[in-house]
């Protein structure tokens, strides 16, 4: 017996991307962290997500969401020293498929933040068509928006690497909140994606969306050896 598509499913389908030209502040965004059993979302699994919204520029908590999920194959001991979130952890929590449908809802319809945004983008494009939806979505990656403002500012960063999360968070004179957990890196995520976009406001007035999705182009291919090696440095402790 064929399922048949679940309102969650057909809202997220029909929902619009925000248009490109719009200025930053007149987007909705959804900030979105995953925590996972390994680095290849062909083969690996999503054990935890949390997502924040930015409005106007600003941070509301009102419809945040953090959850664990139960993988079919539990964590190695590798990736528990990332995260810390062991079988007793995962094993009364329930599927993906059980939260799938409050995750479409916080993505239908707007532009999507993470930091290395391949890793997000790789992993909910494998979930999502499993459901037979495509994520289209325009990302933003706060790895990349880093690097673009430490250019105008002519003090790029030493290496080739992203700057890790926390790291980037103290340069921006912000808080860090629970490092490698879905809802404190979903949440300084989204205070250093408002701290970056505002400073490339003196850089480009309007800022648009447009210009957010540009500039994080270089950062998404999640395949390949420099791929793997610049997640590593985001996860490390």
């Amino acid at each position: 017996m064929t399922r048949g598509e679940s309102p969650a499913e057909r809202a997220f389908r029909e929902a619009a991307v925000p248009p490109d030209g719009e200025p930053w502040r007149e987007v909705d965004f959804t900030v979105i962290d995953l925590e996972t059993t390994g680095l290849d979302h062909r083969s690996d699994e999503i054990i935890s997500f949390a997502t924040v919204t930015v409005l106007g520029g600003r941070i509301t908590l009102v419809d945040a969401q953090y959850e664990l999920i139960r993988p079919d194959r539990m964590p190695d001991a590798d990736t528990i020293r990332i995260h810390g979130l062991r079988e007793t952890d995962l094993v009364e929590a329930g599927p993906l498929s059980d939260h799938l449908d409050r995750l479409l809802a916080a993505l239908a319809g707007r532009a999507l933040v993470a930091h290395v945004s391949g890793v997000e983008s790789g992993f909910l494009g494998s979930a999502l068509s499993r459901r037979g939806l495509e994520l289209s979505n325009p990302w933003i990656d706060t790895a990349a928006l880093d690097r673009e403002l430490r250019r105008l500012r002519r003090s790029p960063p030493a290496g080739s690497d992203p700057v890790g999360l926390s790291d980037l968070a103290r340069s921006l004179g912000l808080p860090v909140h629970r490092p490698h957990h879905a809802d404190g890196d979903a949440l300084t995520t989204a205070q250093a994606f408002i701290a970056l976009a505002t400073h490339l406001e003196a850089y480009e007035d309007p800022l648009t969306l447009r210009s957010l999705v540009r500039i994080s182009e270089g950062e998404r291919d999640d395949r390949g050896p420099g791929a793997i090696r610049r997640l590593l440095r985001r996860l490390r402790p």
